[in-house]
């Protein structure tokens, strides 16, 4: 498991963007809850989490939610947050950020999948993109209200009726105005959720899944919502709680699918990737004490994982070696245990473990990144050019791995290919936004790659790249 600080500068930009437009409300417009200013706090400070299994387990869930939707062609990227609050939102049509929180605290496959039908609800339906629409606009109304109110507070200061009734009135208007402005956007907001509810129940029918886990996570929810009669409901940025569990009550009754459930593999697989959250983040006490007497499987792999952070190899392994003998074709397994031996400075019995693991998943690129890494470690010359290998390969499926390049370059000085290594250099800057970086580099490979190559040309590109004006 990863986190990865390279992709949270990216995503800083992403949410400034929105930011910017003139609303900070705008990235949360589509969370689950109304919990958005903790949220956005978690989004700020947190890296992302990179992890070969639970990103299998989170695109499983989400497959057939994308296809019933009609945007299983759209690449839509899931990106795992880490934070331990539950919350999950879209910033637009590409990407869908779910808090690691939202899998540990779910008990089951449905719950988590509930909440992902409900933020696909909000891609399919366009709702960002017509919120940012009705910011304009709004926005477009505060500039009438200002310019009302302020022609009334200089009327107030130049006619003299011995009363300043106009200049209260121009005050009034500007705070008044944005009050109005903030409901108009709010309300807007709250039909658009109750949009993505009802899109997200058509999407669990049509693949027959229950509305069970999305009706008890939502009122789970409610519940820690403030209902105070002081509280103007016009103020709250999600439907009333207790309307939206009425209305989605009365969904899931007329479901001919209510009572199905997760089949016991999908469960299986989705208490070893809690598990497996809790192991890595937990201190190792919690950890023990959350699993105490329990010998299932996902509890043994926490136990594995809260060993190695107490600094106990040995038993770590023994761990992992009898889930091993249990599930001989888990590739996520090996990949654990490689990466235990791995970081304990033992890179040549990691090689093993993980060669296997890459080829039960071939397709998993962060496992073939571990690998190469293990295998540049290992101090074996010829060994390089198993890892360049494995480091294209996984940047060719999937080009958001910024320690892929880091190790490429490695790889291809010590190689003494240095215009390539160059060029690796280039892309991991052009990935972090570091621009002139990335130019200084590209330029110093173009002038070391053959003129017309591929890597020229990847080179000329980064070149004349131009980031987008904000």
């Amino acid at each position: 498991m990863a986190r990865s600080k390279d992709r949270h500068s990216q995503y800083r930009r992403i949410r400034a963007r929105f930011v910017s437009a003139g609303c900070a409300a705008a990235i949360a417009a589509a969370a689950i809850f109304p919990n958005s200013a903790q949220a956005q706090t978690s989004e700020r400070r947190g890296p992302f989490v990179r992890d070969a299994e639970i990103e299998a387990l989170i695109r499983d869930y989400a497959k057939p939610i994308f296809k019933v939707a009609g945007l299983s062609s759209q690449g839509i990227k899931i990106h795992l947050i880490n934070d331990t609050n539950f919350n999950a939102f879209v910033v637009d049509g590409q990407n869908m950020f779910i808090h690691i929180g939202a899998l540990m605290k779910s008990d089951t496959p449905n719950q988590l999948i509930g909440v992902i039908a409900h933020e696909t609800g909000h891609i399919a339906g366009g709702h960002l993109a017509r919120l940012r629409n009705q910011m304009s606009k709004a926005r477009s109304g505060m500039l009438m209200l200002q310019a009302l109110a302020i022609a009334a507070i200089a009327a107030g200061a130049v006619v003299d009726t011995g009363s300043n009734d106009l200049s209260e009135i121009g005050a009034a208007v500007l705070y008044g105005g944005q009050s109005l402005v903030q409901r108009s956007i709010l309300a807007y907001r709250r039909a658009e959720e109750s949009a993505a509810d009802q899109a997200a129940v058509s999407y669990l029918n049509a693949t027959r899944q229950s509305i069970r886990g999305m009706l008890t996570t939502f009122e789970l929810f409610a519940s820690q919502i403030l209902t105070s009669s002081n509280v103007n409901p016009y103020l709250q940025s999600h439907p009333i709680p207790r309307q939206r569990i009425a209305q989605l009550r009365e969904l899931a009754r007329s479901s001919a699918y209510y009572d199905n459930k997760d089949s016991p593999e999908l469960q299986l697989r989705h208490d070893m990737a809690r598990a497996k959250l809790f192991g890595f983040i937990e201190l190792p006490s919690t950890v023990f004490n959350r699993y105490r007497n329990d010998t299932s499987l996902p509890a043994r792999y926490a136990r594995a994982i809260a060993q190695h952070h107490n600094g106990n190899l040995s038993k770590a392994i023994s761990g992992l070696e009898y889930l091993i003998a249990k599930q001989p074709n888990n590739p996520y397994l090996l990949e654990t245990k490689g990466q235990f031996l791995h970081e304990k400075g033992k890179s040549k019995e990691a090689l093993a473990p993980l060669r296997k693991a890459v080829a039960l998943n071939p397709r998993a690129g962060l496992i073939r990144i571990l690998l190469a890494q293990a295998l540049l470690n290992a101090g074996n010359k010829k060994d390089v050019d198993e890892a360049i290998g494995h480091l294209k390969k996984a940047i060719s499926r999937d080009r958001t791995y910024p320690s892929g390049y880091r190790f490429l370059a490695d790889a291809y000085y010590r190689k003494g290919r240095d215009a390539e290594a160059k060029l690796a250099t280039a892309h991991r800057y052009l990935y972090l936004g570091l621009i002139p970086d990335a130019k200084k580099q590209a330029s110093w490979a173009k002038k070391g790659l053959p003129r017309g190559s591929v890597g020229w040309v990847q080179a000329d590109d980064i070149l004349v790249f131009q980031p987008p004006r904000r």
